[in-house]
């Protein structure tokens, strides 16, 4: 049986969810849903659609530009807000395009999180690899 169970349904009331994995082209959609069960769980349903959006533009990298395409997500709840970590471990930090074109399929994805998260940043992990995360809080948008 092939049912998808909601974290919440697992372990109410958790501060954090944490998911290793290889990612496709239909990652995201997943790792959406996770993200909106526990924002809901935590009653910040108004962050929702930016943490969607900003979730899969770090998932979509990964696809991109990650050989091996395994990372891992993290989901942290805080006083606040949510703060949300993909990490990886390809070397390689990701670069804001110096400009896009209006025809470009892609260069967008860290101009929107730069727009739609509070705080992001980027930060090397020990043994190679990098950490992609980004934090919203209430009230900010």
């Amino acid at each position: 049986m092939n049912e998808y169970i909601p974290p919440t349904y697992l372990a109410p009331f958790r501060a954090q969810y944490r998911l290793s994995l290889t990612v496709g082209t239909h990652s995201a959609r997943h790792i959406r849903a996770i993200a909106r069960s526990l924002l809901e769980e935590w009653g910040m349903c108004e962050l929702t659609d930016t943490v969607e959006l900003a979730v899969t533009e770090l998932v979509a990298n990964v696809v991109r530009h990650v050989p091996d395409r395994r990372c891992e997500v993290l989901v942290l709840r805080r006083t606040g807000g949510v703060r949300v970590e993909v990490t990886d471990g390809c070397g390689q930090l990701p670069a804001h395009a110096v400009q896009s074109g209006p025809e470009d399929e892609s260069g967008r994805g860290l101009v929107l999180l730069d727009a739609m998260a509070d705080k992001w940043g980027v930060d090397p992990v020990s043994g190679g690899g990098k950490a992609v995360w980004f934090e919203c809080w209430y009230g900010s948008g």
